[in-house]
C-alpha cells in the first residue's frame, strides 16, 4: 500500500495517474495547503522542502519519497513499468522527464501564479513566462511531430509532461498551432488511468476539464490566492 500526500496540481496528479497506471493500492491523502499543512513539523518530517506530493511506501518499511520526478521514477522502478531497462532508451526516457521537471513545471507554474494568482497584473512578467511556456511546448510539438509518444512507447515522461502541458489554457498559452502536442494531449485524455488521476485528491474538472467554466476558473483562481501569495 502507498500514501500518497498530494493535491489538486500537475505535480500530484503525476505521482496519482502513475498509480492508477499501475493499478497498485494506495490511499491518497489531501494536505489542505490553505491551512498551511505542508509547513507543520509533521509534514517536513516526510518532505523537508514542504511541498507535495510525497508518497510512503508501508510495502517498504515505510520508505518516504519526496519529488515528484523522483517517485515516478521510484514507482516505475518498483514495478518494472513505463521506463525501459535498455541504458539508451532509459536515458530518453530521463531526458524528458527532467525536460518538464526543469523547464515546463517551473515556467508554467509562475505563468499559472502570475496569470492566475498573483494579486497584481504585471503584463511585462506574465508575458515572460507565457512565451517561454508556449516555447518549451513547442519543443514538445517538434519531437511528437516525429514519435507517437516522447521516448517511443508511453512512460513516465509522457505522464510528467502530460498533467502540466493539459492546463495551457489556465497558464494564458494558445497551442492551436501545435497539432502535434494537441493529438498527444488527447490521446493521453482518453486513457482511463489518467481520467481517474486527475481526480485526486479531488475534482477539479469543471476547471481544467473539457467541462471547464468561466465561473469555476474564478473562484479556483481566489483560492490560489491564498494559497500561493504569501
Amino acid at each position: 500500500m502507498i500514501d500518497l500526500y498530494t493535491y489538486a496540481t500537475p505535480n500530484g496528479w503525476k505521482v496519482s495517474v502513475m498509480l492508477e497506471e499501475l493499478a497498485t493500492p494506495y490511499r491518497a491523502i489531501l494536505v489542505d495547503l490553505a491551512a498551511r499543512e505542508q509547513e507543520s513539523e509533521a509534514f517536513r518530517a516526510l518532505n523537508p522542502n514542504s511541498r507535495i506530493p510525497v508518497i510512503v511506501d508501508r510495502d517498504s518499511e515505510d520508505f518516504c519519497v519526496f519529488e515528484s520526478g523522483a517517485i515516478l521514477v521510484y514507482l516505475a522502478q518498483k514495478h518494472g513499468a513505463l521506463l525501459p531497462e535498455e541504458t539508451k532508451a532509459r536515458s530518453t526516457v530521463m531526458q524528458w522527464l527532467m525536460f518538464q521537471m526543469g523547464g515546463v513545471g517551473p515556467m508554467m507554474g509562475q505563468a499559472n501564479v502570475f496569470n492566475r494568482y498573483f494579486p497584481e497584473r504585471i503584463p511585462s512578467v506574465i508575458a515572460r513566462y507565457q512565451a517561454e511556456s508556449k516555447r518549451l511546448l513547442a519543443v514538445l510539438d517538434r519531437r511528437l511531430a516525429e514519435h507517437e509518444f516522447l521516448a517511443g512507447d508511453y512512460s513516465i515522461a509522457d505522464i510528467a509532461n502530460w498533467c502540466w502541458a493539459r492546463g495551457h489554457e489556465w497558464s494564458g498559452v494558445d497551442v492551436q498551432d501545435l497539432p502535434n502536442l494537441r493529438r498527444w494531449l488527447a490521446v493521453i485524455e482518453q486513457r482511463p488511468a489518467a481520467q481517474r488521476g486527475v481526480k485526486v485528491p479531488f475534482d477539479i474538472s469543471d476547471v481544467f476539464g473539457a467541462g471547464r467554466t468561466a465561473e469555476a476558473s474564478e473562484t479556483y483562481a481566489q483560492q490560489g490566492q491564498r494559497l500561493f501569495v504569501p
